[in-house]
């Protein structure tokens, strides 16, 4: 199988025009043969805790019109699109949500960040269960960020025969995860890790790219840079 793991520059609390840049990426990887095409944390609105936090009109729904144009790129090439947005919980709030739209367009999973980081805890409200989809026969893990801080979650990931974990997330040139978190969790677990991550400005810092993925030994097999928006594609199994 062939998984995209993409990176751009998302237009602070336009969810609308991030939203034509995804749907975009998911039909050109799709294209590419790309079954699986993964977003970065909260790429439908930036990474804007605060302005979520005070624009309660950046909160989607899980059936939310608003992701029709990604939902008809996903039925158009057959893939995949792990998205990632403020979405409602079945509480008073909202989680920090990846949100995976099947190949026909409906929802095979969701999940919600179960590690908050910083202002993320003020505004959001933490997950609670692991994310799992299958597709084509392999099965994948879901985390989201600081998420991946935490070995348990790929030890978890592993132990329920998940083959790929899936990385949504907001990185800046100088964080570390890039050499000592994901090659690691990809060897220490023996998994495929694909990483989607941001370029630009957002609350933050400033994202760094080098979205891609690590093999089960650790090593990279695909890296987009630290320039140009897009994607990369990396062959899992």
């Amino acid at each position: 199988m062939i998984v995209a793991a993409t990176q751009f520059i998302p237009v602070a609390g336009d969810i609308d025009a991030n939203v034509r840049t995804i749907a975009g990426l998911v039909r050109a990887a799709g294209a590419e043969g790309a079954r699986v095409v993964v977003f970065s944390e909260l790429s439908l609105t930036g990474y804007e805790p605060s302005l979520i936090r005070d624009t309660p009109a950046l909160v989607l729904a899980e059936d939310d019109p608003r992701l029709d144009p990604v939902r008809e790129a996903c039925r158009a090439v057959g893939a995949a699109a792990v998205v990632n947005g403020p979405v409602r919980t079945e509480g008073p709030g909202a989680g920090i949500t990846s949100l995976v739209i099947g190949p026909d367009g409906s929802l095979l999973a969701r999940y919600d960040k179960r590690h908050l980081y910083g202002v993320e805890a003020e505004v959001f409200a933490p997950g609670a269960a692991d994310g799992r989809f299958a597709l084509d026969g392999v099965r994948f893990a879901l985390a989201t960020c600081y998420d991946n801080r935490f070995p348990e979650l790929a030890e978890r990931a592993a132990a329920d025969d998940c083959s790929v974990y899936l990385a949504s997330s907001v990185l800046g040139a100088d964080n570390d995860s890039f050499e000592e978190v994901y090659p690691v969790r990809a060897r220490d677990f023996g998994l495929y890790v694909v990483l989607g991550n941001v370029l630009g400005a957002n609350e933050d810092g400033v994202g760094a790219g080098r979205a891609g993925a690590w093999g089960p030994d650790g090593g990279r097999i695909a890296d987009a840079g630290t320039e140009e928006p897009g994607f990369v594609l990396a062959e899992v199994r």
